[in-house]
């Protein structure tokens, strides 16, 4: 009925307010869309956020012709959502294995959650972000499916917890907990590494080729500003699983421990030769993934589907059936992606964004990185941050071609430019792709992770990011 309402109320809106309709209910619309995404665990936002896009089209706000180049302009990004995560699901017996082993070999929990940081962070500089995150979806997954599984044995309803013990359901409880600080500290994570190198986010990319930066080159210019924050980042960390502040600190009850250590050392004196042989060709398979990607031999979704066709060839999984379950988890975020790109489409074509860039740049010189960064990320929190960052890049690229500022000034705007759409971007879901993608998945509402409580787990890790990311780009470049 709400989104009924929304449907009514915005034409009615943009033909009464004469010629500052459509930037009104521009806004609107996005207001409307994050309002979808805070709903995402009642209703998928496919289905709210599509009627929203299909009527801005209808109403003239954007072009079906804008939201197809939005959509060919991102095209790598839904080629890997297509290729690269279904290929992480072929390994997720691999993945499993190796993750329970860590988690069993390290039982403090600062200890575990620094881990998940900084290895999200070294993975995310390297690989894609997106690819990390789905990892740790998958190992989440695995670890939720065990002790489901086991603790539902012998239960009234083997899939509704209600009927549990009340023994069993704080265990529960606090097992999701454990689950969603981990999986919020590794999606930090892999913003804390993206903003490093020129391959850890798309639009490092197009930040890099404007700038003509290499990949050492771009490392090196936004080292002052990365390495602190990443330092600032791991001790937040310890900070927040060490006072247990909104929603970190939660260890791993005893009864799941058990429940997972019976289950490895079961898999461990049961594993027939087949199951060591898929777990073989999973580990070459992830060695060439690793290369691959570091290396970018290709693009990252055509390399997944590289790592699909090897995965299920020498695992002899050939029936159609069995490979379409693989792509079950992307392929509705996929087609959300795309509607979400209607939403910038309209940004794009109303011009939004463009009062604060002009405002920017109109600014002392001295004064501009700073202004860039607080203003970018602002708008980084509740647009695509690959948008934000291809508007500025453009307008600070047009400035240095035309001689209107120096190479010097425009090496510190881009160094901005890549901070403020990387890290205080973490606040929302609209900025993070990645915490769409973690909001969005199987794993969300098993463990019960909302909009709101994502928002509110990401908080101290945006203000403690913007903070250093400012000061280091006003201070240190």
């Amino acid at each position: 009925m709400t989104i009924l309402g929304f449907l009514v109320a915005n034409p009615i809106l943009l033909f009464s307010l004469g010629e500052r309709g459509p930037l009104l209910v521009s806004w609107l619309l996005i207001a409307q869309f994050i309002f979808t995404l805070a709903m995402a665990l009642k209703c998928y936002p496919l289905q709210p956020g599509g009627l929203l896009a299909i009527e801005a089209v209808a109403l003239g706000l954007t072009s079906a012709e804008s939201v197809y180049n939005e959509t060919h302009h991102n095209f790598p990004v839904i080629l890997l959502l297509m290729f690269m995560v279904a290929g992480i699901y072929f390994m997720k017996d691999l993945l499993l294995f190796s993750f329970t082993k860590l988690l069993l070999g390290v039982r403090s929990k600062i200890g575990i959650s620094v881990s998940f940081v900084t290895s999200s962070a070294l993975l995310s500089a390297f690989l894609d972000a997106l690819t990390v995150t789905a990892v740790l979806i998958s190992v989440a997954v695995g670890f939720y499916t065990i002790y489901h599984k086991v603790v539902s044995l012998g239960q009234k309803s083997k899939e509704d917890d209600d009927d549990w013990t009340d023994h069993h359901r704080k265990d529960l409880e606090q097992f999701r907990s454990y689950l969603r600080s981990l999986l919020m500290h590794g999606a930090v994570g892999t913003a804390l590494g993206g903003v490093m190198t020129m391959v850890g986010e798309p639009q490092n990319l197009l930040i890099a080729h404007e700038a003509n930066w290499g990949f050492a080159e771009f490392f090196l210019k936004m080292a002052p500003v990365t390495i602190p924050v990443l330092i600032a980042g791991v001790c937040t960390t310890v900070v927040l699983e060490r006072f247990k502040i909104l929603g970190y600190g939660a260890r791993l009850p005893l009864s799941v421990l058990a429940i997972l250590k019976d289950h490895s050392r079961e898999q461990d004196a049961h594993m027939s030769s087949r199951a060591r042989m898929k777990l073989i060709v999973q580990g070459l398979s992830a060695v060439l993934l690793a290369v691959a990607l570091a290396l970018h031999l290709a693009e990252v979704g055509l390399i997944g589907l590289a790592i699909i066709v090897l995965l299920t060839a020498f695992n002899g999984i050939t029936e159609e059936h069995r490979i379409g379950k693989a792509f079950e988890e992307a392929l509705p975020f996929t087609a959300l992606l795309v509607v979400f790109f209607t939403i910038v489409a309209v940004i794009h074509t109303q011009h939004l964004f463009s009062p604060v860039i002009q405002w920017a740049l109109a600014q002392d010189e001295s004064l501009q990185p700073g202004i860039l960064f607080a203003a970018n990320g602002l708008l980084s929190a509740i647009s695509d941050n690959v948008f934000v960052a291809t508007v500025y890049i453009s307008e600070v690229k047009s400035a240095l071609d035309a001689g209107v500022i120096s190479q010097e000034h425009f090496n510190r705007l881009t160094i901005a430019i890549n901070a403020d759409t990387n890290l205080p971007s973490v606040a929302t879901t609209n900025g993070q792709a990645v915490f769409l993608f973690l909001l969005t998945s199987a794993i969300a509402p098993l463990i019960r992770l909302s909009y709101g409580r994502m928002v509110l787990m990401a908080l101290p890790y945006t203000i403690v990011l913007s903070i250093f990311g400012y000061l280091g780009v006003v201070y240190f470049i």
